[in-house]
C-alpha cells in the first residue's frame, strides 16, 4: 500500500469568491439626513430615485439590514458560502438596471424598467 502524499507541485485550486457583476446597472448610494426611521421610509426614498431614473419600474429584490430581512424571501439560503447575497444575485439575474443603496447597505433595492 502506498502512502498518500499531497501534490506540492500542482496543489488543487479553489475558486475565489467573485464580486457581483454590476455592468449595465446604475448604482445610486444615498446617505440621507435625517436617516430613514425604517424600511418604509427607505422604500419611499428608493422609489423616488427609481421614478426619476427609470420611469415605470418594478422592484425585483431588496434587503433590510435592520430586520435582516430580504426579498425574495430566503434567497440567500442558497448562497451561504457565496460572496454574493441571494437578493443581489436575484436582482442582477432578473434584469435589474438600478441599485439603490441607502446608508452603505442598510437598505438595498434592485429595480428594472418596465417596457410597455
Amino acid at each position: 500500500m502506498t502512502d498518500f502524499k499531497p501534490d506540492k507541485i500542482n496543489p488543487p485550486t479553489c475558486s475565489v469568491p467573485q464580486e457581483p457583476d454590476y455592468s449595465g446597472v446604475s448604482v445610486v448610494e444615498l446617505s440621507p439626513q435625517p436617516s430613514p426611521a425604517d424600511y418604509l421610509e427607505a422604500t419611499k426614498l428608493a422609489n423616488a430615485v427609481a421614478d426619476e431614473r427609470l420611469g415605470d419600474h418594478m422592484l425585483l429584490s431588496w434587503y433590510d439590514r435592520d430586520r435582516d430581512f430580504e426579498s425574495p424571501q430566503h434567497a440567500s439560503e442558497c448562497h451561504m458560502n457565496s460572496a454574493v447575497p441571494g437578493y443581489v444575485d436575484y436582482g442582477l439575474y432578473h434584469g435589474a438596471r438600478l441599485k439603490v443603496d441607502i446608508e452603505d447597505g442598510r437598505f438595498v433595492f434592485f429595480y428594472m424598467p418596465v417596457d410597455m
